[in-house]
């Protein structure tokens, strides 16, 4: 059994976790004298007509003793005789979701409190959902506020076969259910007098004496480098935390993803060089031969971690925008932060009925098995097998915030047995040919800002200078190899990705490509940069809304403003400007032939 126990306190809003976790806190004296006067004082103005109230004793934050309610993780570490703990009490409000699964990340066992005069809510099942997708395999459900239900046994049996049911679809190792009261003492500490009829321990001292240590799924050794060390010429040290297994002085070890070997020359712990360390150590290695090792890739030794480009994960999404297939993020996988795509969203579970049910977009607090390519090879492996390789998080790479956490569940296999083939005629040799450098000429703006015609008058002029050009034009593509995609925000999205790729293409043949497409979104233009490269050039055109609304070339904006266009950019849908262009453009200042002049002036220096 280990000496440490880390548990979470989660469970539906007003349920009691903060009450229950305080109580233990008071009645196991674990508490200084003056945070127990300053509790006491605290208590008269409180919501329990000046009775102790115990959840204070973790809602330190203002907004949380106002309205009673727990919104950030409250940590707290305690020991009692028979063992050391930390506690994370999570807040219940469905708003503060992702705060729970920050704390539902760091536990070896979770305790969910449930109403008894409500029985087993929404929220009751979404933790225990979230509980389950973070590794947890340990459970005690405390069905608190028994003293409203009058201690009644009928009650409690009721809610135990409900929670019985709600497990039945989680692969767990123990669970208890125990009833409690927390704003009372009963069974919190000591055995209740008040439930005679409840025959096994309560909620601390279960809590004691309840061994959750596991033997590791995996046995090899794996250290993913967090930090490459160089003090000086003389020494090269790689920094991490061993995930599992163990290494010493002349092990041989692999360098994944890149395959090389190298065996331990020495390793430290602090300061202190040791002969060996095990899983859990902080420590730096160094290899007696130079070879190539940088942040993100992982030591290993006898064990086969998977390497690929895609895989299938599991994800709790935690971002108030939505998720759509074809959106692009910054995948973290151990220490290992790349660009990924989520492709497709396969399903999204029912938090009630834990049924799999089709979606194509997912909201915030909703858990879905999605499959993700990153941009390229990465080393992982399931969760199951090993927490620090498997488990994930998505950032925005916009506002930086953390969209969603996640495991992984298996590899796709779909690219490993597809290979990149570099063919003798490459496009340094196409552009000499034709003497020109390949560029992508990006034109972005609203609808009617003049970016065909603009894009016309100049391929024109480039031919005329001999130039060999190819124009895509966003109705034209619409047409023909983009014709089964609609105008919805994830069919915009892969409209945009197809053309990035054509246009890379095109760009290995030598062309210039000149491409007219609103593209509206910062991250799908981004895109397109990133898979376009160096020879993306992008054309900013800022024909003003007011401008481009009286033209309507095409009466769009007379349809959308009457409602006859879902989604149309500049009415019902927005626009993201550009943050830095390489070249900007209003064509209301001047007549076509003068912004196809002050254009071609600007390319100059790309061509």
């Amino acid at each position: 059994m280990d000496a440490l126990l880390k548990f979470i306190t989660c469970g539906s809003v007003d349920d009691g976790k903060s009450t229950l976790i305080g109580h233990m806190l008071y009645d196991a004296k674990l508490i200084f004298t003056d945070q127990e006067r300053a509790l006491e004082l605290d208590s008269r103005v409180g919501s329990r007509g000046g009775e102790i109230d115990y959840s204070l004793l973790l809602d330190g934050l203002m907004a949380e003793r106002e309205q009673g309610i727990t919104i950030d993780v409250a940590y707290r570490y305690f020991t009692t005789e028979c063992r050391s703990f930390i506690v994370a009490d999570t807040p219940g409000h469905e708003e503060y979701t992702r705060n729970m699964a920050v704390g539902a990340s760091f536990a070896d066992l979770a305790v969910i409190l449930v109403d008894a005069s409500q029985g087993v809510l929404t929220q009751t099942r979404r933790h225990t959902r979230i509980c389950s997708l973070m590794g947890i395999k340990h459970f005690v459900f405390a069905v608190n506020k028994m003293d409203l239900v009058n201690y009644e046994k009928v009650r409690f049996d009721k809610i135990r076969k409900n929670i019985q049911v709600l497990l039945a679809e989680f692969d767990y190792k123990t669970a208890v259910m125990i009833p409690v009261s927390a704003t009372e003492g009963d069974n919190i500490t000591s055995k209740s007098d008040r439930m005679p009829w409840y025959g096994g321990r309560p909620l601390l001292t279960y809590l004691e004496t309840i061994d959750v240590k596991e033997d590791p799924a995996e046995t090899g050794f794996t250290m993913p480098v967090q930090r490459v060390c160089r003090p000086n010429h003389t020494f090269r040290g790689f920094q991490g935390q061993i995930e599992s297994g163990s290494v010493s002085v002349g092990d041989r070890l692999t360098v994944l993803p890149s395959g090389e070997t190298a065996e331990v020359a020495s390793i430290y712990q602090g300061c202190d060089a040791v002969q060996e360390s095990s899983a859990g150590r902080a420590v730096t290695i160094q290899l007696d031969s130079e070879i190539d090792v940088s942040r993100g890739c992982v030591l290993v030794k006898q064990t086969e971690e998977l390497i690929s480009t895609m895989f299938a994960a599991t994800i709790l999404w935690m971002d108030d925008r939505k998720l759509m297939a074809g959106k692009s993020y910054l995948l973290k996988i151990g220490t290992q932060k790349v660009p990924a795509t989520v492709m497709k969203i396969k399903y999204k579970i029912d938090v009630n009925s834990g049924e799999e049910v089709y979606a194509d977009t997912i909201y915030k607090n909703e858990i879905a098995h999605c499959e993700i390519s990153v941009a390229s090879k990465i080393v992982f492996d399931r969760f199951k097998n090993n927490n620090a390789l498997g488990s994930l998080i998505l950032i925005d790479r916009i506002s930086h915030m953390t969209s969603a956490c996640g495991v992984v569940e298996y590899a796709l296999n779909r690219g490993d047995n597809l290979t990149w083939h570099d063919m003798d005629i490459t496009r340094d040799f196409r552009e000499k040919q034709l003497g020109q450098r390949a560029k992508t000429i990006w034109f972005t703006g609203l609808s009617g800002a003049g970016k065909s015609s603009l894009a016309n008058e100049l391929e024109k002029c480039l031919a005329l200078e001999g130039r060999h050009t190819m124009l895509l034009d966003g109705d034209n593509v619409r047409m023909g190899l983009n014709k089964n995609l609609g105008f919805r925000e994830h069919d915009r999205i892969e409209n945009i990705r197809r053309i990035a790729e054509v246009s890379k293409l095109m760009n290995d043949a030598g062309l210039i490509v000149l491409t007219s497409f609103i593209s509206p979104f910062i991250q799908d233009r981004r895109n397109a940069r990133e898979i376009i490269g160096d020879a993306f050039v992008e054309v900013y055109v800022s024909t003003p809304l007011e401008e481009c609304e009286k033209r309507d070339v095409k009466g769009l904006y007379k349809k959308a403003r009457s409602g006859r266009i879902d989604n149309f950019t500049g009415v019902s849908s927005p626009y993201e400007p550009p943050e830095n262009p390489e070249i900007v453009i209003d064509t209301s200042n001047g007549t076509l032939e003068e912004c196809v002049r002050e254009v071609m002036e600007q390319l100059e220096k790309f061509l």
